[in-house]
């Protein structure tokens, strides 16, 4: 029998229960999603809002599915992945998922530049290797503790993009109506154009950050322990995780509507329909929407970058030094875990480095949405297995409900990759 007690005497408050799931969510809304979310609202008006009103629940259940597994088993998905299947395989999937996040920190440092020289004029390039100087910083020199704070305190960049859209005359009624009873359409650009929004959004980066973040906060905690050998802690705990992820992506999906709402209301009214980046969007708002709009949609995608960028290069870090055996924590300084910090180190100086070179970031997004596409899907699948398997979970397998949330959300991720290679080209 268990006879451990709970950690802690009084429970959490409602704001101490957000966390990893907050962070997550928030770091889902980066430069390059912001981008995805400008071009549906540009060229499909209202007509895209319904997706973000599918990919919420979707991404709730593969997300507190994700940190079930890292709380309840006391490792990252990385660790439980080698435990429990081939090594060809999560050598495959972690190296891809390198490759991808690294790419998509290059396109989200290259973007952060660019809002950064729409403000304040210069070189973008120069911004971009500024920012990813500052994001190494914060990484290698806090300490997980704090240095969650900061990315708790980043989250808050994401309301600029609420308060932007609040300062425009929207038609409520209307959004609301297409919200609901969108017309659909089979063409290749408006397909193209929801796997783009699945992809952006459902991302494997996600899976392994929020499941990782649950075990530095199990570490963190002296009296806390892995809940598969703590099954007194279960019942506060994984509480706690599905409010956390409720929260956290609702948050994100919220964003994303208000996102598509400003361009929608601003760049499609007025004949604007190909967005090729979000600082090509905050650009384009200027003229129609004001300098007020313009600052705060500039401002959202560098504090969003922040917050993607350590979250992008985090969970690369923690998936490939869960699949060698490395020691890898936030909380440990650089001397204790070399080789994790290495990897943050690597992937981050890259894709600095990638901004300036001729190679085009939005193509370079194009094909870390392809890998991410392609990945999300045996990902997800080795996740649904891994969460309902008692060896890993013990007596907390996930609860048929959530098991079949995540397996919807599986197979809509694999329409989606397949819609994807059918209309690519065309």
């Amino acid at each position: 029998m268990d006879t451990t007690k709970p950690p802690h005497s009084g429970k959490p408050g409602w704001l101490g229960k957000l966390g990893p799931g907050l962070i997550t969510g928030a770091a889902d809304d980066d430069p390059s999603g912001i981008a995805t979310y400008s071009q549906a609202g540009a060229q499909f008006g209202y007509g895209m809002l319904w997706t973000v009103l599918l990919t919420y629940p979707l991404m709730v259940g593969i997300q507190a599915i994700s940190a079930r597994i890292g709380r309840v088993t006391g490792h990252g998905l990385a660790t439980n992945i080698r435990r429990h299947f081939p090594k060809p395989l999560l050598y495959l999937l972690v190296g891809l998922l390198l490759v991808a996040n690294t790419i998509n920190i290059a396109a989200d440092i290259a973007a952060m530049g660019q809002a950064v020289a729409l403000l304040a004029g210069g070189p973008a390039h120069w911004y971009a290797a500024a920012a990813g100087l500052l994001s190494l910083v914060l990484q290698v020199t806090l300490p997980y503790s704090r240095y969650v704070k900061v990315l708790k305190w980043l989250t808050l960049a994401l309301l600029a993009y609420v308060v932007t859209a609040l300062t425009l005359k929207l038609p409520w009624l209307k959004l609301l109506h297409e919200a609901l009873l969108p017309k659909l359409s089979w063409n290749a650009a408006y397909i193209t154009t929801v796997v783009a929004i699945f992809g952006t959004t459902i991302s494997p980066y996600l899976f392994f950050w929020q499941a990782s973040q649950e075990v530095e906060d199990l570490h963190a905690d002296p009296e806390a322990r892995a809940l598969k050998h703590a099954q007194a802690q279960a019942p506060q705990n994984l509480q706690r995780i599905k409010i956390d992820t409720v929260v956290g992506m609702g948050f994100s999906n919220l964003v994303a509507a208000f996102i598509m709402l400003t361009t929608a209301a601003t760049l499609g009214a007025h004949g604007v329909t190909q967005i090729a980046s979000s600082a090509q969007a905050a650009s384009a708002l200027r003229p129609i929407a004001g300098d007020f709009a313009f600052a705060l949609f500039s401002m959202g995608i560098i504090g969003t970058g922040l917050l993607a960028v350590p979250v992008l290069a985090g969970s690369a870090a923690y998936a490939i030094a869960g699949a060698m055996r490395w020691k890898n924590s936030l909380e440990l300084q650089y001397s204790g875990a070399p080789r994790f910090y290495a990897i943050i180190i690597g992937s981050t100086a890259i894709g600095t480095a990638l901004c300036f070179t001729d190679i085009d970031p939005i193509r370079a997004l194009y094909w870390s949405a392809v890998l991410n596409g392609v990945i999300s899907v045996p990902i997800m699948v080795v996740v649904m297995l891994l969460a309902a398997r008692p060896a890993v979970m013990g007596k907390l397998v996930i609860s048929r409900r959530l098991g079949v949330l995540g397996w919807l959300c599986t197979g809509v991720m694999a329409a989606a990759v397949l819609a994807m290679f059918a209309t690519m080209g065309k």
